[in-house]
């Protein structure tokens, strides 16, 4: 709990943070932009092919960020990019889009979105499940081999999974992940308000893909040429797309969650004795393989359950 509160008291300069969120402020423009011209200029190509250009588009712009950053020393915010991702999906909502839905339905939309700005609020200042604080990895191996020792002589749930964070210089309870798009990480006490966040983007996300569905079609923009459309038409497509993406990896994220896959484990598996499982040649000889195996994954049901464990 004291590393909590260290954390909240080392914010930053008021004016970087200006900085930072104007900077993720231009880069959700220049993302959201460059985007339309996928279905501007391929309008009459599959939603598919117009969806894997987008991915690519996105590419671009991550590694344009990159190199922005290293020439002008200036990164953005990637909470203050959600929110602006989310601000302009609702603007982009009811300066176009409402005109074709019912007023009841963009007052559910409208009424989700809300919810998913008090949920990053939420998470970004919640404790995930801090054990200690320390100033660096090297620093504190000995702790963290006396907690996977304790781990493993105890049934706790609270007790497993304790990793480190290099980001948040600490060691988390049932550490999932550090997640930038969050501002936090992922831990034991921040579970629950992590999974009702990922379902609300994915229900915002799915009322957003099919009001903007729906709009295409009324107004025949999928029948349009490029210069038919105009930018009012080729944003709606690209933000359904963008919302499409954005639904698929929140859905990863749950799938992680049912079969108790923790990302930072899955990737780098190799670096975790428990996930390792040695496989003996069949023929008798001496070859042998390393294979991964998730010694959590209890089930379905189980794995959930152990997610939603409140810690102590």
């Amino acid at each position: 709990m004291q590393q909590f509160q260290d954390q909240k008291n080392n914010k930053e300069p008021f004016l970087t943070l200006i900085c930072r969120c104007t900077v993720s402020l231009l880069l959700v423009l220049l993302t959201q932009f460059t985007l339309s011209l996928v279905p501007r200029c391929f309008s009459t190509s599959p939603l598919l092919l117009q969806l894997a250009l987008s991915v690519v588009v996105l590419l671009l712009v991550l590694v344009f960020g990159r190199w922005f950053r290293l020439i002008l020393g200036v990164y953005a915010s990637a909470p203050a990019f959600v929110f602006f991702n989310i601000l302009f999906v609702w603007g982009l909502y009811w300066v176009v889009i409402r005109r074709a839905i019912p007023h009841l339905i963009s007052a559910v939309f409208s009424g989700e979105v809300v919810m998913l700005f008090i949920g990053l609020c939420s998470i970004l200042s919640s404790d995930p499940g801090f054990v200690s604080y320390g100033s660096s990895y090297s620093d504190n191996c000995d702790e963290m081999k006396a907690l996977e020792v304790e781990a493993r002589n105890e049934d706790s749930f609270q007790l497993k999974r304790v990793r480190y964070c290099k980001i948040c210089k600490a060691y988390i309870k049932g550490f999932d992940h550090h997640c930038p798009a969050f501002g936090n990480c992922i831990g034991q006490n921040n579970h629950i308000l992590f999974m009702v966040l990922l379902l609300g983007f994915l229900s915002t996300e799915a009322s957003y893909i099919l009001c903007s569905f729906q709009f295409a079609r009324d107004s025949h923009i999928f029948d349009g040429t490029r210069f038919e459309n105009g930018l009012g038409g080729s944003l709606v497509i690209s933000t359904m797309l963008f919302t499409l993406l954005q639904a698929v990896f929140m859905a990863w994220h749950i799938y992680c969650i049912c079969f108790n896959i923790r990302t930072d484990e899955w990737i780098n598996w190799k670096k975790y004795s428990e996930f390792q499982v040695i496989i003996q040649s069949q023929s008798g000889g001496s070859f042998a393989q390393m294979q991964f195996m998730n010694p959590y994954d209890k089930g379905i049901l189980q794995n959930v359950k152990e997610f939603f464990a409140v810690g102590d």
